[in-house]
C-alpha cells in the first residue's frame, strides 16, 4: 500500500468501473503505474474486478474516514478533540506517543486506514484493511502518575461496550484486560501506552481496533477467532459515526476515571466479564502458567484469580488469559 494506491482507490471508491487510461490521466501517471498500484490488493483484503474493455472496479464501494465527517458527528463535542485522519501510518499509537513526548495536547486523535506496523497487546499484529475496521489512537493527559492509572484499559472497555450497545450489539463481553468479545470471537481490542513522571503528570495513548467488515482474505491471516459488526447487526453504521460516538464515550469514562479511579466502573465492567467464575489458565512471560477460577476484578482493575492457595491479584503485565482447555 502506497500513497498512489490510495489515490487510485479513491477513484474507485464508488464501486463503478474506471478504465486504466482514465485513471492514469487523472493521476498523471502511466497505465502500467496504475496497474502496479493496484497489484496485490486482493491479498490485502480488497477485491478488484478487472474486465478487458471496461477497466477496474472494487467488489464493493469504499466509504472513507474523513475528519470533517467525524467532527459533524461529534457535534457539540467536536471542540474537545484534535483529529487527524491518515491513509497510511506505521502505527497510530507510535505516532501519537512521539507527539505526546513533544507536547501534543490531550484529546489529540490519529486514525489511519492502513497501518504497516499496527500493534495489539503482547506485540501481536493488528490486521486491518481500508474500510474494514477502525484503527485509531487517542492521547489523554492526567495529573496523576502512570502508577495511579491502573484499570484504565478496563475503563476504556466499558466505554466501548456502551458505544456498541447504541448500535445494537447487546452481547459484547469484556475479556481481561483489554479485549471485546462477541460469542467467543474477538470484535475489538485496546492497547494503552503511557509516559510521564512517577508522581505525575502523565500521558496515556489509547489505541482502539474495531472490526467493522472484514474480508475473507484478511480473516485467514488472523490467528484467533474474530467477528465483525457486519456479522452481528443488519446494517453496519458509517465508520465516521462509530468513531465519533466512541470518542464521546471514551472521554466521559476517562473523566470519571481521572476523578475517582476504576472503582465506580467496576460493577459495569464485571457485568460484561466473559470469564466470570469460569476455570481459566493464566500464561506467564516465563512460559509458566497458573490455573484457577476467574472471580472478576478488584477496584484497581487487577484480576482476581482464585487458586488452590487462595485468591491471587494479577496486574496485566505481559500475561495471557484463556479458558482452560479452550480459548
Amino acid at each position: 500500500m502506497t500513497p498512489l494506491t490510495f489515490q487510485t482507490l479513491r477513484l474507485l471508491a464508488d464501486g463503478e468501473f474506471r478504465s486504466g487510461e482514465a485513471m492514469a490521466r487523472a493521476l498523471g501517471v502511466s497505465r502500467a503505474t496504475v496497474w502496479n498500484a493496484l497489484h496485490g490488493l486482493d491479498g490485502a483484503g480488497l477485491e478488484i474486478f478487472k474486465v478487458r474493455g471496461r477497466g477496474y472496479r472494487l467488489s464493493q464501494p469504499l466509504a472513507w474516514l474523513e475528519r470533517a465527517a467525524i467532527e459533524r458527528e461529534l457535534g457539540v463535542h467536536a471542540g474537545e478533540f484534535s483529529i487527524e485522519v491518515l491513509d497510511l501510518a506505521a502505527s497510530t499509537n507510535t505516532l501519537l506517543m512521539e507527539r505526546a513526548a513533544v507536547g501534543a495536547g490531550g484529546g489529540s486523535v490519529v486514525a489511519a486506514e492502513w497501518q504497516t506496523h499496527g500493534r495489539g497487546r503482547r506485540g501481536r499484529i493488528w490486521h486491518a484493511t481500508p474500510g474494514a475496521a477502525l484503527t485509531f489512537s487517542v492521547l489523554w493527559r492526567f495529573q496523576q502518575g502512570a502508577g495511579a492509572l491502573s484499570g484504565l484499559s478496563l475503563a476504556v472497555g466499558v466505554a466501548v461496550t456502551r458505544t456498541l450497545a447504541r448500535f445494537g450489539v447487546s452481547e459484547a463481553g469484556l475479556k481481561w484486560p483489554n479485549d471485546v468479545i462477541w460469542r467467543g470471537r474477538k470484535l475489538a481490542g485496546m492497547l494503552i501506552e503511557m509516559q510521564g513522571e512517577v508522581n505525575g503528570p502523565s500521558a496515556a495513548v489509547i489505541g482502539i481496533g474495531l472490526n467493522c467488515r472484514l474480508p475473507d482474505a484478511l480473516r485467514e491471516r488472523i490467528d484467533q477467532p474474530v467477528v465483525d459488526l457486519a456479522q452481528i447487526i443488519d446494517a453496519v453504521p458509517d465508520r465516521n459515526r462509530v468513531i465519533a460516538l466512541l470518542l464521546v464515550e471514551i472521554a466521559q469514562v476517562i473523566e470519571q476515571f481521572a476523578d475517582s479511579g476504576f472503582a465506580p466502573l467496576r460493577d459495569e465492567w464485571q457485568s460484561h466479564h466473559v470469564y466470570q467464575d469460569k476455570p481459566v489458565r493464566l500464561s506467564l512471560p516465563d512460559a509458566g502458567s497458573i490455573d484457577g477460577t476467574a472471580r472478576g476484578v478488584d477496584d484497581t482493575g487487577a484480576l482476581l484469580l482464585e487458586t488452590g492457595s487462595g485468591v491471587r491479584r494479577v496486574h496485566s503485565g505481559d500475561v495471557s488469559l484463556r479458558i482452560r482447555n479452550g480459548i
